[in-house]
């Protein structure tokens, strides 16, 4: 072999050699320290919506159209943690919440993380999530956000009526009522759940399985979704007048 030949031979197994360095370097193993899923958007009544399937409250209503950003604090070994997010448009979105204290492999990418994991059916997926300004705030949860206060209606002081008739002071506002239950109204609500096929009990009693559609009067109801081998799933549900309700719930295997 002449010297030119070993020469170039050597040349190329340096760059072969430098190309799977790197690529080692972009192969990483990562531990999701917080998982949050929130709505990209407020509720018209300026309280943002929650709608995590995991935590789905009264806030989740006609949110068909409403996409949802999952966000990940992740950590790789000893390296500061840093946020990654995706952003769910349908129920077919690949995007989801992974759960927390679980670790997974991944890959560094130009526009992000491409994470690698198996879904509820033990099927092997993998998700760009892209990285989240460090001076970024996360969501609040919807849970936690008071309703903006009603103001108090203006009256005048009134007069006393006698020297000893000490003067009314006004009421203080209060937040405005629960809707209450009204047999005579109706509301569709449409169940899910992945896997499908739960049992769906409404205020303790049995209604179907997922998927279906139900209609509930307006008032505050307790769903449970229950199925053999997985954790159950309870929420509060509270069904406004005028709305269209989806609820939709990953269970979790025990």
């Amino acid at each position: 072999m002449s010297m030119c030949r070993m020469a170039a031979m050597q040349a190329f197994l340096l760059l072969m050699a430098l190309g799977a360095n790197a690529a080692d370097k972009n192969n990483i193993r990562i531990t999701v320290l917080d998982s949050e899923t929130r709505a990209s958007t407020p509720d018209n009544n300026g309280v943002p919506q929650n709608c995590e399937q995991l935590t789905y409250d009264a806030y989740c209503r006609s949110t068909s159209t409403v996409p949802l950003v999952s966000t990940l604090l992740v950590q790789e070994g000893n390296e500061p943690p840093f946020r990654i997010s995706c952003t769910i448009t349908s129920k077919y979105s690949r995007c989801a919440p992974l759960p927390k204290g679980e670790s997974f492999d991944a890959r560094r990418e130009k526009h992000g993380i491409t994470v690698y994991y198996e879904d509820d059916k033990g099927k092997e997926r993998k998700q760009l999530y892209t990285l989240v300004a460090s001076g970024t705030v996360a969501a609040t949860p919807a849970s936690a956000v008071a309703a903006p206060p009603v103001p108090a209606p203006h009256t005048a002081t009134p007069v006393a009526t006698s020297p000893s008739a000490a003067p009314v002071a006004p009421s203080a506002s209060a937040p405005p009522p629960l809707p209450q239950k009204n047999s005579s109204e109706k509301v569709r609500c449409n169940f899910a759940s992945t896997p499908t096929g739960a049992e769906i009990s409404i205020d303790d009693k049995y209604v179907g399985n997922t998927p279906s559609e139900i209609d509930l009067g307006v008032g505050v109801h307790v769903v449970v979704f229950s199925m053999q081998g997985f954790s159950q799933w309870k929420r509060d549900l509270t069904v406004m007048s005028g709305s269209e309700l989806t609820v939709s719930a990953i269970l979790q295997k025990q």
